[in-house]
């Protein structure tokens, strides 16, 4: 049958439809065998049995179709008249027709429970953006009024309104993510904590301290500054050269941790006296998780001092607002980041984010500033140095992560999908790198049993897109001979068919060769579900780069638009705008347009 079967087979729906007495929703007919032919690469209706309805009801329709759980009778009952309607018109052989009717019996629990199952789960994503959007709009949640108020103003907008508001939330929640990390265990991290010279120093300054009065502003009196500083040892290359003290804040080191101290509650104030606060105990003491989170109330306020931008601020203040950026910087870095690179992106932040007049004066104080920031942090044991390059230390990943959590980051951490299903697997390892991803996979599959494994990464490929089936396809790659029996057992599905054979033929040695159509297939399979995550020039140069050498990209690309792959015109678009090689570009662009027009004519 050709490639538009669906379509073909409207017209026929439709005047069998407007025999029967009884309502029949033809566009949920379609629907279905749409499915069945777009995520499932069933080339003709008669290629439909009963396992592949199971699969097409219980693991493609749910992915794909926002359902409410109300609407399941309304669903069944058009997938038995769709039944009647191919055993009808002799679209499947016969006898098939029954055996469908008899599999949506047998599945209809099932179908329910998912649908039910997928509804709450969608409400409450729902209900989380919502959640999410509110709080982005500075409403405090425990406030029914202004919820409600909210609620109210935003259902009031027109649909498409509400839904780019929605887009742009979600894609700048997108953004909120960093990579997946290690983590140092709470002993290590806490000892790490105790012997921070942070620590040392909010304990000496605080002891130091004891009971003393403090100014007006909440303070220490300058007189006290002065000698906090000496008896402390504590440098202070910010201070301006030979300026006199007036005020705790002309030593800008001192006040720094003052403030940090007294927003950790290691000191508090009250009626013009300072005195120890009762974090002190906790940074000190023997409790590590404690001990953990005094260290971070301590080192999150001393990290970002809170300053005014206002015009004229000084390189010092400039830096340290923008921190937060040099830190969230070396959390997201594979390797060691030189200074210069740190110092250069900064510099470009600022020029962005304020009104700069004289950027190379501007740029000298930032770097100037920023170098006595990383010296701190080093010294801190947040951050280490190697030559001109700076990481951070296994207590500064820890600490920097609970600040990204606190600000609503999604910050995974390497392990946490060990115990998940292959399909939670397959999603969050779209946020790793490599190395990470690698770590991830052995111990997810560490304790598992391999066939099981197996099993249920084909029926993630089965169900999912071109991504979830590159990365399942890739899991599966680590896998040993063990699973032949199972991936064997998958050939005969058309989305899996050509992974399963090279599986086979690579891991298992078994002489199965894929024909050049569905090598074609497999390169746009996995071309676009790199474009799912990743940018088209980004995409295409990876895959250019993991083609086999023997692979010649222009004589593929001349038959590429034939493939029968719902995203070719895409992915052909992606390569013709982004291959530096112009010839193969151009030829790209014409076969994406020949894509275009056989799925237009379709």
């Amino acid at each position: 049958m050709a490639d538009n079967w669906v379509e073909n087979l409207a017209d026929d729906l439709q005047r069998w439809a407007d025999r029967r007495d009884a309502d029949f929703d033809a566009q949920g007919a379609l629907l279905l065998l749409d499915l069945a032919r777009e995520e499932m690469g069933l080339a003709d209706p008669a290629e439909l049995t009963a396992e592949r309805l199971s699969d097409l009801l219980l693991k493609v329709f749910p992915d794909a179709v926002v359902a409410g759980a109300d609407e399941v009778p309304a669903i069944l009952e058009t997938a038995h008249a769709l039944m009647d309607f191919l055993g009808d018109t002799g679209a499947v052989p016969g006898g098939r027709a029954a055996e469908l009717q008899a599999e949506l019996d047998r599945i209809t629990p099932e179908f329910t429970s998912v649908v039910e199952e997928m509804d709450t789960t969608e409400r409450q994503a729902a209900a989380e953006v919502l959640s999410g959007m509110m709080q982005a709009d500075g409403v405090a949640m425990n406030d029914e009024e202004a919820v409600a108020r909210w609620v109210a103003a935003f259902e009031a907008l027109p649909e498409d309104e509400r839904y780019a508001r929605t887009e742009e939330y979600l894609r700048q929640a997108e953004e909120l993510v960093v990579p997946p990390v290690r983590l140092a265990s709470d002993a290590d991290l806490a000892a790490a904590a105790r012997a921070s010279a942070l620590t040392a120093d909010v304990r000496a300054f605080t002891e130091w301290t004891g009971e003393r009065p403090v100014t007006e502003f909440g303070d220490l009196h300058a007189a006290d500054a002065v000698a906090a500083t000496e008896a402390l040892g504590l440098a202070t290359p910010r201070r301006a050269e030979d300026a006199p003290v007036e005020d705790q804040s002309d030593l800008p080191e001192l006040d720094r941790l003052w403030w940090a101290a007294i927003e950790a509650e290691v000191m508090r104030t009250a009626n013009g006296t300072v005195r120890p606060g009762p974090t002190l105990a906790e940074l000190t003491g023997a409790d590590d998780e404690k001990a953990l989170a005094a260290w971070l109330k301590v080192f999150d306020a001393a990290a970002v001092p809170e300053h005014e931008t206002e015009d004229g601020l000084d390189p010092v203040e400039l830096v340290q607002n923008e921190l937060t950026g040099v830190l969230i910087h070396l959390y997201e870095q594979e390797a060691p980041t030189s200074a210069e690179v740190l110092s250069s992106a900064l510099i470009d932040h600022i020029a962005e984010a304020y009104e700069v007049t004289d950027r190379r004066a501007v740029a000298d104080g930032a770097r100037e500033a920023l170098a006595l920031e990383l010296d701190d942090l080093v010294r801190w044991g947040v951050a280490r140095r190697a030559g001109g390059t700076y990481e951070l230390t296994p207590l500064g990943v820890w600490g920097v992560r609970e600040l990204l959590l606190a600000d609503g980051f999604m910050a995974p951490v390497v392990g946490d999908l060990a115990d998940s299903s292959a399909e939670d697997l397959v999603a969050g390892l779209v946020w790793h790198r490599q190395d990470t991803a690698d770590e991830e996979i052995a111990l997810w599959l560490e304790d598992r049993e391999p066939e099981a494994a197996a099993a249920e990464l084909l029926d993630v490929m089965r169900a999912g897109g071109p991504g979830a089936r590159n990365l399942a396809a890739a899991v599966l790659q680590r896998m040993g001979e063990e699973i032949a029996p199972v991936v064997r057992g998958a050939q005969d599905h058309p989305l899996v068919r050509p992974y399963a054979a090279l599986w086979l033929n690579q891991k298992a040695g078994e002489p199965i060769d894929l024909d050049r159509r569905a090598f074609i297939w497999m390169f746009v399979d996995t071309v676009a579900g790199m474009l799912e995550t990743a940018a088209p020039a980004e995409a295409v140069a990876a895959a250019v780069a993991g083609a086999p050498e023997e692979v010649e990209l222009g004589g593929m690309i001349d038959e590429m638009w034939r493939c029968e792959h719902p995203s070719t015109a895409e992915v052909l678009e992606a390569i013709g705008d982004h291959l530096p090689d112009k010839d193969v570009a151009k030829a790209a662009r014409k076969a994406a347009y020949k894509a275009r027009s056989v799925t237009q004519g379709a």
